[in-house]
């Protein structure tokens, strides 16, 4: 059944009131969301919209925002663009929504830029971050905080990499843990001896070559990558959404998608092709490893259980490898 359009979601896109309906579309685990169909320039255009309560879902569209823009504007086909996000302008004061293209998922359609996914993933990873308002030069981190799940990361810039990802995801996420799941010793003896070790060791200025700060996707699993049509324009592209985009070191991406699998054979091949493995090349395998590490322990954050199985035995493996 169609909703009534909050007055500020229409503002934002700057569409006519009587000529905009919105319906349910989809679903999230952390929002709701919505197909918004409007009249634009007499025609027909649809609009995908998100809405959720509470300073969680003003931080969570913030960081979505910016982070669907950040790859928008690194490979423009590979992602709907963002067009607005902020607070209702009707009751209840605490609810915020997140406006964007919208992305007709589906296989079927006459073929756009015929990239592959390994093909634009590559053009992401290897296209300079931007400088950050206020500094000289590209950064580890992200102007806003993302979220990876409902867990809210520390962006916060650094110079280094091995500082951002032993200090702002490794230890960051321990303290999540530690509040979501009670204190646990063990677990927070070992995430501090890899942070302090082994991060350095693997990651360390000096050590890990040809490392630069790129746009990062954060959060590339398979359920959030597929093709589909973007904005009802152009052809089906490989596309990926629900970013939780961080200017990182291109390899971080690996950790999430070798965690989950469903990446074939075909698709690896081609994309170490088109992006070498940082030296040294043999660690390779390790910094992988260390960069699952966080998703195991952030899936632990959030939903407890075997998750603590999996980040013990990765940073078991590393600690032994590395801190003898």
């Amino acid at each position: 059944m169609p909703s009534s359009v909050d007055p500020a979601i229409i503002k934002a896109l700057g569409l006519i009131p009587e000529a905009t309906r919105m319906s349910s579309h989809g679903g999230s685990g952390f929002s709701s969301t919505f197909k918004l169909t409007a009249a634009v320039d007499g025609k027909e255009k649809n609009f995908f919209v998100k809405t959720g309560t509470g300073e969680e879902a003003e931080v969570m569209f913030k960081g979505e925002h910016a982070s669907l823009n950040a790859i928008h504007n690194s490979v423009p086909s590979f992602c709907p663009a963002s067009l607005a996000h902020g607070a209702f302008s009707s009751s209840p004061s605490n609810k915020f929504f997140l406006a964007t293209d919208f992305l007709t998922l589906s296989g079927r359609g006459a073929k756009g830029s015929g990239q592959s996914l390994a093909q634009k993933l590559a053009r992401l990873h290897t296209t300079p971050a931007p400088i950050p308002e206020g500094y000289d030069r590209p950064m580890y981190g992200f102007p806003v905080p993302t979220c990876c799940g409902s867990t809210v990361q520390d962006n916060s810039f650094r110079e280094s990499w091995a500082d951002f990802y032993a200090n702002c995801r490794l230890r960051s996420i321990s303290r999540a843990a530690k509040l979501s799941n009670g204190s646990d010793k063990q677990l927070e003896s070992a995430v501090e001896t890899v942070a302090s070790k082994v991060v350095p060791r693997l990651l360390g200025d000096g050590h890990l070559k040809g490392a630069k700060p790129v746009v990062v996707h954060g959060d590339l699993w398979t359920g959030n990558q597929g093709r589909g049509i973007i904005a009802g324009e152009g052809g089906v592209e490989e596309v990926v959404y629900d970013p939780s985009c961080v200017y990182g070191h291109s390899e971080y991406e690996l950790g999430i998608m070798r965690m989950f699998g469903g990446f074939g054979r075909d698709f690896w091949g081609e994309y170490e092709r088109l992006v070498p493995k940082s030296e040294p090349v043999e660690e390779w395998d390790d910094r992988v490893q260390l960069y699952e590490l966080y998703h195991h322990l952030n899936h632990y954050a959030l939903f407890g259980g075997s998750y603590k199985g999996g980040a013990m035995s990765l940073m078991s493996r590393l600690i032994n490898k590395y801190c003898e």
